[in-house]
């Protein structure tokens, strides 16, 4: 550390009055920025603590610490190295005071003006007053004393931080605020006096914390200079503080102004150094007091301060590196020689590195016959690979002869060099043929068991086909449908446990060949490598597949699926004698139903009273379709879906069961509405009957309702000539829901309507006029050429031949023909 007492003894009162009454004439305002009192609180703690533990103590808090002046007069102490009048050692408020007062007419004993700053303001823990006490100190006792070039003070430790950092790019020191905040400045201030400690290069001036970080860093642990300031609070400060960094930079100074005394002692040891001209032995020897002398120059010797001492330093510097190159040059020429023995028997050693054990090595004992007819040749090569080294090893022998003769220094590590090399060349002979005896003897063994691995091979392949595909049979998840498929399954099955003997001798054939494999390769000490290289297939997986082999397992499914197909064609019997009983009945009855619909028996209410007793013995037959239903329900249950039993399915039976019911209560409905239009119209039961054969004749599906052709056709056949807008408005009245079809009802209202309006006698007549073309007669011929061919058969089977005088052959009587259309009661 710097001797301040001894720099108070050099002071000039009067010119640091002038300075100091400059300097204290700070923030008159009494205010302060946030940021740099915080800078200042930490900086100035800092630099107090770096004196006060010279005397074994610190401060924690500036205006708390200080204000009972006991630690304010030790640091007054420690910086001037003089005595200060005896701290009063009472606590009260007097006591402090008064120890303030000692200490502050100590700073003003020392040319200090101090302004605005009292005992009390100290004692009273003002941070301002302490700051600016405590910053007084630091210039009097640190900054004051800077003398650079004539200039002093501040200006004095800017000049000393300009001309250090001259030479580094992106450092312009020109104040002590902004010029320090990307921290290259302090960076260059400490690689300029200890460039090992720096790796300036590498700083980035985009990266202002990192740079600051490391040099406060470094300053710490390698200057003894303690961290006065956060990078952060420089940083994020728009303008950092001056006497902050004025305090932190005088301590650099301070740090390197010291080292220069222990320069000048090291040059008065560094030049006896230089001036020893005591030669080395060896190239290595003189090459490495050059790399000394040279590391000197690049690390150790430090930047030139001191001219006088400087120059002798060179001048020492000069002689003793061409003493050396001299000397160099001179064992150059005996080293030649020794350089070429070095670089021969370096190839050499480089090429039988590892061939010993290259040689040793028992690889061939876990390899295959491939592998080991590839080491073959692998060796053949290395034979005249070894054969071709014997001229080097020749070589390498005569220089090591040669440096014998001419008495080189190192001779013995030569000599013993050499003889190492020609001892391993032996070795490796012996080695190389030892290695071939063994790589053929192993060869003709592993074609033995080679010839074994293809054996095996061979008839392992369709043994393993063979059980995989027994694995996958006797896993495989069957379907069947009936009894017979579960027998097949089961024969099947039989007829395969009956060869299972025979394979069982195959695999155990298969498993003394890979025995006898393991036989050889134990008797004659071979590892085998694991493997055949012919097949995948091991013994062990035949032998597990083998025990795979689910015979038990697949003998009780296929009889429990005997079980449940023997169960299902139970159901399926069952449901079809039933349905085959119901299918028929169903079929009989809507038969029944069509033909009492049609023929007509007995009046209408005998018919009724018919269809409903009918229709009550359907209703009986119900609970056979309830039993139906339940065989069907216990058949989805067993998941059967077919039956060769019967034609008919419960689907089937269902429709046909409803359309029964339907068609029952159809005809039922129909006969009551033939009831009521009956009594309505006051129609005859021969009427009735008579459009009820008009109906059945035309209605050629004999489906209850007549097609819109077929029912034209039947207005036709009654005289009507109808045109198309006729025909619409008629079909308007018996389809009006445009259906299509026209049902016997709705014939017989339009007929009943018809009737009563229009089918008068004068009607009959003109109808047949218009057939007949005025005459009183009508011919087969011309009923065939108006009518439908069924329908003017029907009309010609039912009409008498015409008598009359003026009739013509096969003529037909008017009245006959009225009357196979209307009946004789309309006329």
């Amino acid at each position: 550390m710097v001797d301040y007492h001894a720099a108070n003894n050099q002071h000039s009162a009067g010119g640091a009055q002038t300075y100091m009454e400059q300097e204290n004439d700070w923030d008159r305002d009494l205010l302060l920025d946030p940021a740099w009192e915080k800078q200042q609180r930490k900086t100035f703690t800092a630099w107090c603590n770096s004196h006060l533990r010279k005397a074994g103590t610190q401060i924690e808090n500036i205006e708390e610490d200080f204000r009972d002046g006991l630690k304010l007069m030790l640091l007054l102490e420690v910086i001037s190295g003089e005595r200060l009048p005896k701290p009063e050692r009472g606590k009260m408020r007097v006591h402090k005071i008064n120890n303030v007062n000692k200490a502050l007419d100590f700073i003003a004993s020392k040319g200090v003006k101090l302004v605005s700053i009292g005992a009390e303001e100290i004692v009273d823990g003002n941070a301002k007053m302490t700051l600016g006490m405590i910053w007084t100190i630091i210039l009097r006792f640190a900054i004051q004393d800077i003398s650079v070039e004539e200039t002093s003070a501040k200006e004095g430790l800017l000049l000393w931080c300009q001309r250090k950092t001259a030479p580094y790019k992106n450092v312009n020191v020109q104040n002590f605020h902004i010029s320090w905040k990307d921290g290259l400045a302090f960076n260059a201030l400490i690689h300029r006096h200890r460039p090992e400690l720096i790796d300036y290069d590498k700083l980035r001036k985009d990266d202002p914390v990192t740079n600051l970080n490391n040099a406060f860093e470094v300053a710490e642990k390698y200057l003894d200079i303690p961290k006065m300031l956060d990078a952060e609070d420089i940083v994020n400060t728009a303008r950092p503080d001056e006497k902050a960094i004025m305090t932190y930079v005088s301590s650099f100074y301070h740090a390197f102004s010291g080292a220069q005394k222990v320069l000048l002692e090291w040059i008065r040891r560094t030049i006896p150094w230089l001036e020893n001209r005591a030669p080395e032995k060896t190239m290595a020897e003189m090459q490495q007091k050059l790399e000394d002398f040279r590391d000197y120059r690049r690390v150790h010797k430090p930047p030139k301060d001191i001219n006088g001492a400087w120059h002798a330093l060179e001048g020492a510097e000069k002689g003793y590196e061409e003493w050396l190159l001299n000397e160099i040059r001179r064992l150059e020429r005996l080293d030649h020689l020794a350089e070429k023995f070095r670089q021969k028997a370096a190839i050499h050693e480089s090429w039988t590195d590892g061939k010993e054990a290259m040689l040793t090595q028992k690889d061939y004992e876990t390899a295959s016959l491939s592998e080991v007819k590839a080491l073959l040749r692998k060796h053949e090569a290395f034979e005249s690979d070894l054969a071709a080294h014997q001229d080097r090893v020749e070589q390498i022998a005569a220089i090591a002869q040669e440096l014998n003769e001419l008495d080189y220094y190192d001779s013995p590590s030569v000599n013993a060099r050499c003889q190492n090399i020609c001892q391993q060349w032996d070795v490796l002979g012996s080695l190389t043929q030892s290695r071939k005896e063994s790589l053929e003897r192993t060869e003709k063994q592993l074609e033995s068991i080679d010839e074994l691995y293809l054996e095996y091979a061979k008839r392992a392949a369709p043994f393993n086909n063979w059980i995989e595909g027994a694995m996958e049979d006797l896993q495989d998840m069957f379907i069947v449908h009936n009894i017979e498929e579960i027998q097949g399954l089961i024969t099947a099955h039989e007829q395969f446990k009956s060869t299972l003997p025979e394979a069982n001798k195959e695999r155990k054939a298969i498993q003394d060949i890979q025995a006898e494999v393991q036989k050889i390769a134990q008797y004659n000490g071979i590892k085998l490598s694991g493997t055949n290289p012919y097949t995948t297939i091991t013994p062990e997986s035949i032998d597990s597949k083998w025990e795979q082999l689910l015979v038990p397992q697949r003998d009780q499914a296929l009889q429990e699926e005997l079980s449940k197909q023997q169960s299902n064609d139970h159901l399926r019997r069952k449901f079809a004698t039933q349905a085959n009983i119901v299918g028929p009945w169903i079929q009989t009855k809507m038969e029944e139903i069509g033909r009492i619909s049609i023929e007509m028996n007995g009046t209408l209410e005998d018919q009724l009273t018919n269809l409903r007793e009918y229709e009550q013995s359907i209703i009986d037959y119900k609970p056979n379709i309830d039993q139906l239903e339940g065989d069907h329900q216990l058949i989805q249950e067993a998941l059967i879906f077919d039956n060769k039993y019967t034609a008919y399915t419960m689907e089937h039976l269902r429709v046909g069961w409803e359309q029964l019911l339907t068609t029952i209560a159809r005809t039922i409905n129909e006969i009551e509405n033939q009831i009521l239009t009956r009594d309505a119209k006051g129609i005859s039961q021969e009427q009735l009957h008579e459009y009820r054969a008009s109906f059945n004749h035309f209605d050629k599906k004999r489906s209850g309702q007549m097609a819109t052709d077929d029912f034209r056709a039947l207005l036709i056949s009654t005289g009507n000539s109808l045109g198309d807008a006729e025909f619409a408005r008629i079909m308007g009245i018996v389809d009006p829901n445009n259906s299509g079809a026209v049902t016997f009802q709705a014939f017989i209202d339009f007929m009943s309507r018809e009737t009563t309006d229009t089918d008068t006698a004068d009607q009959v007549i003109a109808s047949f006029k218009i057939l007949a073309g005025d005459k009183n007669f009508i011919t087969a011929e011309e009923l065939r050429r108006e009518l439908p061919p069924d329908q003017a058969e029907y009309c010609i089977a039912r009409m008498a031949p015409y008598t009359g005088p003026d009739g013509a052959p096969g003529a037909l009587d008017y009245m006959s023909f009225s009357t196979a259309l209307y009946g004789e009661s309309d006329l």
